[in-house]
Parts: structure tokens; sequence; C-alpha cells
């Protein structure tokens, strides 16, 4: 315990690649330690008391196309873990390729710069004796934003499908200065059998935001998310896992590219699908082929649309691929290994520290 040096190796092609490094501190009271080792000794999995109460990081990363970002967060636990705060605060500079919204394409992808700083902060609760936890949750990103390359914007730039005042709109997003802030809610069940690498059991999480006026946010929009993970041992060489994702927002306006949801999806580049509602399904099946190594198979479908009602009719972008991994720390559960998957355009492998999800 003390500090830990965690590299980062950023494979996402949205990025061009990129390395960074977190730097992970544990601390805790000796008597917070007593209570540890004691619980160590004397629990059937005392695996999952190794780790400290609290954990505090710093990080930082460059990538390929001259995108670099530097933070910090705190996770801490509470009362036995019936309180959880988890709080994070940073600044980026990011190019990414923007390709338009489930409403609209551009004619081809134009490279936007935001440079932003960012603050979260949740709080959660547990419910009584079962794994359910509700909190508050506040978000702040105070933003720049702006085209990269302005030379290289086309005159043409919408399908001509798009009115002219949407196009204005639009170029208006894409180039301004924007802050959004926003409070709400979130509920969370959590029966996963480790943290790191999970074998089997359930986390679902709902989150409801308001981003409004009063607490200093440019645009008044809410946003719905949801993320559900499945875990499902079959045999003991075999487990299946499924994982369903959703968000949504009601903005009447375009978001900036940053704030817009987007279709997350091993194979798929960061914000190439976006739109104001989007869906995520993805399968994996896992076989255990010894106690160290298991290999791979994963498959999964996403959707982005303008509207929450025309979700279902908006194009699905399928995506398929396989991977490995290899028990690294046999006393965390902490596996660690690579997936190569293949989407729509491109294909990406990955580097994977714990779980894919």
């Amino acid at each position: 315990f003390g500090f830990l040096p965690v590299p980062i190796i950023i494979t996402d092609p949205a990025v061009d690649g990129g390395l960074g490094a977190i730097g992970l501190f544990f601390h805790e009271t000796e008597e917070q330690a007593e209570q540890r080792r004691e619980a160590l000794e004397s629990s059937e999995d005392g695996s999952r008391f190794l780790l400290t109460p609290s954990i505090s990081a710093v990080a930082a990363a460059a990538t390929g196309n001259g995108s670099w970002f530097a933070g910090g967060g705190h996770v801490g636990f509470w009362k036995e873990g019936r309180l959880r705060y988890t709080g994070f605060g940073g600044y980026g500079d990011v190019n990414i390729d923007f390709y338009g919204t489930g409403d609209f394409n551009l004619i081809r992808p134009i490279e936007i710069n935001t440079r932003a700083a960012m603050i979260g902060n949740t709080l959660k609760f547990k419910v009584g004796e079962r794994p359910l936890f509700v909190g508050i949750t506040q978000r702040y990103t105070d933003a720049k934003i702006s085209l990269a390359r302005p030379r290289d914007v086309p005159a043409q730039l919408f399908d001509p499908s798009v009115d002219g005042a949407t196009a204005q709109e639009i170029r208006l997003a894409l180039s301004r200065d924007v802050a959004l802030s926003a409070l709400g809610l979130v509920v969370e069940l959590d029966t996963r059998d480790n943290f790191f690498s999970a074998h089997a059991g359930y986390r679902y999480e709902l989150r409801q935001l308001w981003y409004r006026d009063a607490l200093g946010s440019d645009i008044d929009y809410d946003l719905t998310a949801f993320e559900g993970l499945n875990y499902w041992p079959l045999t003991e060489a075999w487990r299946l896992g499924l994982r369903l994702d959703f968000e949504s927002t009601d903005a009447d306006r375009v978001l900036p590219p940053f704030a817009t949801p987007g279709v997350s999806l091993r194979g798929i580049p960061a914000a190439r699908y976006q739109g104001n509602s989007v869906g995520a399904v993805e399968a994996e099946v896992t076989w255990q082929l010894n106690r160290r190594w298991s290999v791979n198979v994963f498959s999964g479908v996403g959707r982005a649309a303008g509207k929450f009602s025309d979700l279902s009719d908006a194009t699905s972008r399928v995506t398929k691929g396989a991977g490995f991994r290899y028990l690294i720390a046999s006393r965390y559960g902490f596996e660690a290994g690579v997936d190569v998957a293949r989407g729509p355009e491109d294909t990406v492998f990955y580097i994977q520290a714990g779980s894919a999800w």
C-alpha cells in the first residue's frame, strides 16, 4: 500500500492512440487498517478486504493527434461501506472528429477542438441490508469549442436535407464557449462477485440529471442514463455476460459534441455515432481454460437517433470480436488481456485491465 503507478495505453483510433499514467494513493487510519486485517483473517472471502477503504488518484495522458488530459479523483468508503463517495476533476485539450448526430450527417467529418475543465461528485447511501444504493450526483463542465482546422471545413458542410436555420445552429454549437452544470439522482444495485473482473452477479445503475440555468448551465435539458451489467456462470468453464446501455436527452437545441450521447461499443471509435438518444447491447461468452487463462468472443449492436421515438427505426451498427484474459493478480481476482473488435468501419484492439465493462 501507499503509492502504485499504473500505465495507461490508449488504443482508440478516434484520438490516434496514446500513452499516460495513473498514480494511485491508498490511505487509511491505523484503526481502519486493524479492522481490515481482522476481517481479512476471519472472512471466508478475505480478498474483498485487501484494498484500503479510500483511494486517491492523479492521472495524465497524451495522444497521437495532439490531445491531452490531466486530472485526479478520490473514492471513499465510510460506515462499513454504507456511505460511498466518488469525486473527480480535470482539464483536457481534445481533438476529435465530429460526424454529425442522429438528426443529420456531415458531408465529411470535421475535427473539433475542445478545451474543457470539469468536476463531478457523487454521494451514495446504502438502503437497508440490500446491495442497493441511492444518492445525489453533480456535474460541471466549462468548455471552449472551436474548429481545429477551419480552412479544411468545406463550404457545403451539411446534407441538403438540413434546413438553413438548423445548419446555423449546428455551426454555432461547433464554435462557442459553453458551461454545463447539473444536479441529479443515482440509483445503483451491485451484486458482482469481484470489483475488477466479475464472473457472477449484476450491476444496474440509473442516473437522472437536470441541467439548469439556476445551477450555472448555459443550456437547460435533462439527461437520463442507464447501464445494466449481467454476469451468468453457465458451467464451471463457461460463462455469459450481457451489457445494456442507454442514454437520452430532451434537449430542444443542438448540444455541444462533448455533451451529446454516443454509442459505446468495442469496435466503434469514441463519438463516431452520436444522437440525443443512443442505445447499445453487447453479449460476451467466456471459456475458462484453466485457473489463469480464459478466452472470449463478443458481439454488440448500437443505435443513435435524434429523438427517443426514432431510436427503433435508426440504423443498427454491429460489432464483433474476440480476446483473452490472464489472471495477473490472483489475490484481487484481477485479470488483464487484449480484445480485438471489428466495427462498421474500423478494426480496433484494446488493452484491458479488469473487465471490459
